[in-house]
């Protein structure tokens, strides 16, 4: 036991690159197969391992669980916790160390997948407000309507009478003017990045990237062949000056200048205009998010950075995964005049695997304005799903729990004293779904906040047990 006190007591990386659990896990594993723990004998107490290294309980909690579920540990009741006798007579070879950053940073879980949704988990719209249906009756009216043209290959660049509709949307909705030629339907957000680096970008060109913004965009960009330049966010979006200092010569710049993922602050005027100005001196492309524009709750929604662009220098993406729900996989991508042609080659490649079924039936759910009136609804009833959210959150923690006042969006962020990323994994283990700001962060680790939906909080009950397994897993963090 004093062997392994005396090599935990070694000094812990109290930096992003590696948490403090995983450090722990990897310390245990490696006493394990060099045979200072032996199957069968009792591993510290979870109490007493916390104090002998001051780190949180929680933190020993989650590494002794992680050990438990691959078969290292066991837990017997009063007996506490031990080597697993079944390791007895086995060779404890040491499996080759995983690099961190592709197990912690590059992709962290930031959205849901799979059927099971968690609560407070984002990336999901409120599932029980979508009218399915509605959904299934337009969708059997399409099956029933289907001629034989309708079975032979789709368009590449999508439903010729869906892009209309989402170029009359746009028009409207978000000052771009466009020609439904220059729309794409593509497989959600990533889908439209997919598509925009197989036609602009060659290996090596650096682009930037918001820091803290979605991992999975950025990830995206370097598998490609882009080299990521993490540029920091303010309370004025990203900082365009920093990001120019350096690197100037990026070819692609990756934003959400309406509502910043995650933080929620909007790009201001100035730094548009620099930001355009840049992509016109430097031929450089502008990936604009349009990341949860439709739902601002103080205020009108703000012009899109496209509205702006005079020198064709924006490619702008949105999706309908937010508005209606993430399993349908359809966004679009509207581009620069110049590029139509470049697209719609890669396209005729590169085709985006969305089911005209499903493009048709979203075209006849816009045409007749059921997705007006299930825009209209679903913000009223953020509005107030919030509103549950936060009040609960607030009666039980108070001032543990700071929340920064974003004008719109889909989730909460409430500034934490302590580890955010130590009490997102406690709650993620507890079941909850909410996140950590700096598990969406690359470089500057930034004020600790926890993230959290609202939309699937269904009523005022709900948040209330909510807001007590946070208060829970926060004092168990702490």
């Amino acid at each position: 036991m004093t062997t392994l006190i005396d090599s935990l007591r070694l000094p812990l990386d109290h930096g992003p690159d590696l948490p403090i659990y995983r450090q722990l896990y990897e310390r245990i594993k490696d006493a394990i197969a060099r045979g200072a723990l032996r199957p069968g004998e009792r591993v510290p107490p979870v109490r007493g391992l916390a104090g002998e290294l001051g780190v949180a309980r929680g933190t020993v909690e989650l590494a002794y669980q992680l050990l438990v579920s691959e078969g290292y540990l066991q837990t017997r009741a009063q007996a506490g916790t031990v080597v697993s006798p079944q390791l007895a007579g086995r060779a404890t070879v040491k499996a080759p160390a995983v690099p961190a950053s592709s197990v912690e940073r590059h992709v962290p879980g930031v959205i849901a997948h799979g059927p099971a949704v968690r609560p407070l988990q984002l990336g999901l719209p409120a599932l029980d407000a979508f009218p399915r249906a509605l959904w299934s009756r337009l969708c059997a009216r399409r099956l029933r309507q289907q001629g034989a043209c309708a079975l032979a290959y789709p368009e590449p660049s999508g439903y010729g009478p869906l892009r209309e509709a989402v170029a009359g949307y746009l028009g409207v909705s978000r000052g771009i003017v466009c020609d439904p030629a220059q729309v794409f339907i593509c497989a959600g957000y990533q889908g439209a990045l997919d598509l925009i680096s197989r036609t602009l970008l060659e290996p090596g060109m650096r682009f930037w990237h918001e820091d803290p913004g979605y991992p999975r965009g950025r990830e995206l960009l370097r598998r490609a062949g882009g080299r990521p330049v993490a540029v920091p966010v303010d309370v004025d979006g990203l900082n365009v000056e920093l990001a120019i200092e350096r690197a100037a010569d990026a070819r692609f710049a990756l934003v959400t200048p309406s509502q910043q993922s995650p933080t929620g602050v909007a790009l201001s005027l100035a730094r548009r205009l620099a930001l355009l100005e840049w992509a016109a001196s430097r031929e450089a492309w502008i990936v604009e998010d349009d990341y949860d524009s439709e739902y601002r709750y103080a205020g009108f929604p703000l012009p899109a950075l496209k509205s702006l662009d005079r020198d064709g220098r924006v490619l702008y993406t949105g999706t309908f995964s937010k508005v209606l729900f993430p399993a349908l996989r359809l966004g679009y991508l509207v581009v620069p005049p110049a590029l139509v042609e470049d697209f719609v080659r890669t396209q005729q490649v590169f085709p985006s695997g969305c089911a005209e079924l499903l493009q048709a039936t979203l075209c006849d759910f816009m045409q007749e304005g059921h997705f007006a009136r299930h825009l209209k609804r679903t913000r009223t009833l953020y509005a107030q799903r919030r509103q549950w959210l936060r009040e609960a959150l607030e009666s039980r923690l108070g001032e543990r729990l700071r929340f920064a006042e974003t004008p719109g969006g889909l989730h909460l962020i409430g500034a934490v004293d302590g580890d955010d990323l130590a009490i997102a994994r406690r709650a993620q283990a507890d079941g909850l779904g909410l996140q950590a700001l700096n598990a969406w962060c690359t470089e500057v680790r930034r004020e600790p906040a926890l993230v959290m939906s609202f939309t699937n909080v269904v009523d005022e009950s709900m948040a209330g047990v909510l807001a007590q397994r946070v208060m829970e897993v926060m004092a168990h963090s702490g």
